[in-house]
């Protein structure tokens, strides 16, 4: 790697002055990808103290709050390593949760905090088990439902914690095919949704905790459908879904008579998110994620207060907090060019109460950043791809070297907003595209469902066409071309160098499989009820494993002619650390150029800032030698568990 690292650099240095005199300065690493300055701001239900997430002084990330009399916000928890990433108050007083797992491994703790006396409790103290929020609710104060896979590890029972003491009681049986809980406005579990055989879903009702369950609704493989919450007289059940119609919509459920009444809907896209009354449980504004969010209201107090909150800042925005009077809210606003800023708005006063709390990463404002800028282009087959191409700043828009950066899921999309690691590609003198493939939520079940099936097939296709498309509009130097991302995205990179081997100059799978069958055959054992859902969608390991094995790039290594770069977590519970090591093996045996570092306590994807630091360093200088980009020097990464494998 250092022979490699000093010819990159020398190269770097030799060429900047010619390609890159108007391109601005090197952004460090540090601000792209190391902690935020603070983030994830909630208003305590009571709206007298302010808690957020920020790192202490060894950088790990813990929750700080601030209340009305205090001059200074105090850390009020003490995590010694991994850094503290989730959390939300309970109506307890003076008491939040957070969640927990140790080096990656999925298996969440929730531990509760006073934040007056800062004694910490684990609540679900159990080795190997994770913990899932079902419900947290003002009607039950000093308690909250969670969701605990105790008796059998692929089945979440719930159980009603008592924040005060600690004691963890049963509450409901999960029969083992129940993927979610919903609890009405008594913290009293109603409903549930139930993976089928067929691999669909049931939708399950219930009149209290002693009454039978009732299937009201079933969505079949190809539909998707699922419960909100109930409004606070417990008679409607609000549900999103997609039934009787391409994109999924906001449906409230009359429970007496089985009505259901359409209450948002757009022909093109998915519903995307729902705003409720933090005490009336009413639904009062819904958000379609169209290229950006687009927000509709659907009461009179939010359709007052959306054009007022357009007004206060620019960027998308979105209610981050409320407290419980509903008189204090936390807006977030985002940019691609800049940090997302969170605003404190106190509804009485208006506008002129606005008042920004702070921005997650002040030093973003001081870098120039490439705008994210959405496009669209037509599948080989007549679908509408939609995208967005990130730039350099400073140079010609002309025959670059390009980045295409696979999200993953694959049932997930990329969105517009700030993003570190395209800023931290366009930066370094990279194009970059991020291409919502067939599959991809958002766009409807049509689309979704194109992508069926289709793993190395269709789906690969559309990122293939989106590199043409590059070509074609002159953006992309075609002989300058990498694949990279995490997940399905790192699977993507390995099916580009080995099902389509001369179109990328060099490839960066981030936890990604190598071989669908035995990704199949290790998924962590409460994905079990979902397995029917991945066999529609992936393929069926009982009757399409010659299918399987053709679409897993594992068995085509001979095939690959560019370098590849993998990053992997050793306690990855999802992606396993075999399926890159195997894969890694076949390679070197192959006598194929590999890189593998293993980070030994991470899981899919890197949450320590260390980790990120030294992964990105080393892929940037990859990405140097490879395509010709520009590249800060490694430098020394302290605290880093890397391996070079």
């Amino acid at each position: 790697m250092a022979k490699r690292f000093l010819w990159s650099t020398l190269a770097v240095f030799l060429v900047a002055p010619a390609l890159w005199a108007d391109e601005p300065p090197i952004i460090p690493r540090t601000i792209l990808f190391g902690n935020p300055e603070k983030t994830s701001p909630q208003l305590s239900p009571d709206g007298k103290a302010l808690a957020y997430i920020a790192p202490d002084d060894k950088d790990v990330l813990q929750v700080w709050v601030k209340g009305d009399g205090d001059e200074k916000a105090r850390k009020v928890t003490a995590d010694k390593k991994r850094g503290i990433r989730s959390y939300f108050w309970t109506y307890e007083p003076d008491t939040l949760v957070y969640s927990q797992d140790t080096e990656g491994d999925e298996n969440f703790h929730l531990l509760a905090v006073n934040v007056k006396t800062g004694v910490v409790r684990d609540l679900t103290p159990f080795q190997g088990v994770r913990a899932m929020l079902v419900d947290v609710d003002p009607s039950v104060p000093g308690e909250i439902l969670v969701g605990l896979n105790v008796k059998n590890k692929s089945k979440f029972d719930v159980y009603r914690i008592n924040l005060k003491n600690g004691a963890v009681d049963f509450d409901t049986e999960n029969p083992g095919n129940i993927i979610g809980w919903t609890a009405d406005a008594h913290s009293k579990i109603r409903a549930a949704l139930a993976a089928t055989p067929d691999g669909g879903h049931d939708l399950l009702l219930r009149d209290g905790p002693a009454d039978k369950w009732r299937t009201v609704r079933h969505w079949g493989p190809e539909e998707s459908g699922s419960p909100i919450g109930f409004s606070e007289d417990g008679k409607t059940l609000y549900i999103t879904a997609n039934h009787e119609a391409n994109t999924s919509r906001l449906i409230s459920l009359d429970i007496a008579s089985g009505k259901e009444t359409v209450m948002a809907e757009d022909p093109e896209y998915d519903l995307s998110g729902v705003v409720f009354h933090p005490t009336k449980r009413t639904v009062q504004a819904v958000g379609f994620l169209k290229d950006k969010i687009y927000w509709k209201a659907l009461d009179k107090d939010m359709e007052a207060a959306l054009p007022e909150l357009a007004k206060l800042r620019k960027g998308q925005f979105s209610i981050a907090s409320r407290d419980h009077a509903d008189k204090n809210w936390i807006v977030s606003y985002s940019n691609d060019t800049g940090p997302t800023y969170y605003v404190k708005y106190n509804r009485e006063a208006g506008p002129k109460s606005a008042e920004v709390l702070f921005s997650q990463q002040p030093k973003l404002e001081k870098v120039v950043l490439a705008p994210m800028k959405p496009i669209s282009y037509k599948s080989r087959d007549g679908f509408t791809i939609h995208g967005y191409l990130t730039v350099p700043e400073g140079v010609p828009p002309k025959s670059l070297p390009t980045v295409l950066l696979v999200h993953g899921g694959p049932w997930g999309r990329d969105t517009w907003r700030y993003d570190g690691m395209t800023q931290w590609l366009a930066n370094r003198g990279y194009a970059v595209l991020q291409v919502n493939f067939r599959g991809s939520t958002g766009y409807g079940k049509k689309f979704m469902n194109a992508g069926n099936k289709e793993w190395a097939g269709k789906m690969h296709d559309d990122l293939i066409d989106g590199v043409n498309w590059l070509i074609k509009e002159g953006v992309a130097d075609q002989k300058k071309i990498a694949i990279m991302g995490g997940s399905y995205g790192g699977y993507a990179t390995l099916v580009g160098l080995t099902f389509t081997p001369d179109v990328f100059a060099c490839g960066v799978d981030i936890v990604g499989p190598s071989n669908i069958i035995s990704l199949l055959k290790t998924i962590p054992p409460y994905w079990a009820p979902m397995l029917a859902m991945f066999q529609k969608r992936v393929g069926d390991l009982k009757e399409e494993e010659e299918m399987l094995k053709s679409r897993s790039p594992l068995f085509y290594v001979d095939k690959i002619k560019a370098p590849l770069l993998i990053g992997q977590g050793a306690n990855d519970p999802r992606v396993k650390q075999a399926e890159s090591d195997q894969i890694v093996a076949a390679l070197r045996k192959s006598g194929k150029i590999v890189d593998y570092l293993l980070y030994t306590d991470e899981g899919h994807g890197f949450a320590r800032p260390e980790n990120r630091l030294h992964f990105f360093a080393h892929t940037e200088e990859f990405l140097s030698r490879y395509l010709g980009g520009r590249a800060e020097p490694i430098g020394e990464i302290k605290g880093h568990s890397g391996q070079v494998k």
